[in-house]
């Protein structure tokens, strides 16, 4: 049998979502698929779970390892990987049963090296919103990163996609394996976006990607500096392939601002003075160096670099502010809020959705 995608699901503590997720992708209407699971070795019942899932279906594969690393178990797992495409699933996440054979069958028609998708977010109690990250005017159509560089901007969400299997190995593309560290999507993404020649992205939703998962590492206070390390990584990435860096750098800077803004709000209080100090300093060197281009302070804001130039204290008040502002804007469209655009209205009252459609 040619398997047309590999389904690589590592697995840590998800116990409580785990069945749900295994029989969305044993049940995937696409038939010629493997599914590699990466079993962590923890101590709840993943593992009785998964001997009970090997035997019922013949395509799943396991490897049974402590890595202490989600880079290096998805690593593992792209190694062991048979088909033409890898797609990754998170255990604690589910799919649609169509998701691989849509994907796959965009990927054949076009000879892509990534098929990317929108998601949606999920909490247990069946509350769905779909991530408008890619629109119908985009769609269906080959392209890269060069000739549009806004999907570098796209969120990482590397499991609502799959990868050449040849391209990633052709271009040595692999995580980032520092051990217990979080958001090794970050770099993985951004190398894929940059070096694919053909990417199709879908307006399609597939991945229901659960939110309310307290034990998972978006939700975990610890490793404030988890995120440099992946943007340090593309930035050496960056370094070494300086045509990719003419027409990626500003938006790599892009992310990283933002991002670093979402980590403060993240971490621990007593660790968010530190942060923002490698922060203060980081974009302080991007200055000196002329890499905060007129595109870059556009989108962040001239009163961000003023008070960058200003000095620490100064960038720190700005950022807290920043922060208190979005998390006020939040909470009032928490209550009331009217979205439109090209592809979809979306009206919210007292936080309870009245009206989604698609156009």
């Amino acid at each position: 049998m040619k398997i047309k995608v590999s389904v690589i699901v590592p697995i840590y503590n998800v116990e409580k979502y785990l069945r749900q997720c295994l029989d969305s992708i044993i049940h995937q209407t696409l038939k010629d698929i493997e599914i590699i699971l990466i079993d962590e070795g923890d101590m709840d019942q993943c593992r009785k779970i998964i001997d009970e899932y090997e035997q019922k279906d013949e395509r799943i594969t396991t490897i049974h390892e402590f890595n202490g690393s989600y880079g290096v178990a998805v690593n593992k797992g792209i190694q062991r990987a048979r088909g033409q495409y890898i797609g990754i699933v998170e255990a604690d996440d589910f799919i649609s049963l169509n998701m691989f054979f849509d994907l796959y069958s965009l990927a054949d028609e076009l000879n892509a090296d990534i098929v990317k998708s929108n998601f949606y977010y999920y909490s247990s109690t069946n509350n769905v919103k779909k991530a408008d990250k890619i629109t119908k005017n985009k769609s269906y159509k080959v392209i890269c990163a060069k000739e549009e560089p806004f999907i570098l901007r796209i969120q990482p969400s590397i499991w609502s996609a799959i990868y050449k299997k040849e391209f990633l190995v052709k271009n040595n593309i692999k995580f980032l394996e520092t051990r217990g560290a979080a958001y090794q999507d970050t770099s993985f993404s951004f190398k894929t976006l940059s070096l694919a020649k053909k990417i199709v992205l879908t307006p399609n939703a597939y991945l229901y990607y659960r939110i309310d998962n307290q034990l998972s590492s978006v939700n975990s206070k610890s490793n404030p500096f988890a995120i440099c390390n992946e943007y340090d990584e593309i930035a050496n990435f960056l370094n070494k392939n300086p045509e990719i860096k003419s027409f990626a750098n500003t938006n790599k800077l892009i992310n990283q601002y933002f991002t670093y803004i979402w980590n403060i709000k993240r971490i621990k209080d007593e660790d968010k003075n530190l942060f923002l100090d490698h922060f203060f300093e980081e974009f302080s060197e991007y200055y000196r160096k002329g890499e905060l281009t007129p595109p870059f302070v556009k989108k962040v804001g001239k009163k961000a670099i003023e008070n960058l130039l200003r000095d620490k204290e100064a960038f720190g008040r700005y950022i807290f502010e920043i922060i208190r502002k979005n998390e006020n804007l939040k909470k009032r469209r928490s209550l009331f809020s009217l979205r439109l655009n090209t592809s979809r209205i979306r009206l919210v009252l007292f936080g309870k959705e009245l009206i989604t459609k698609d156009f």
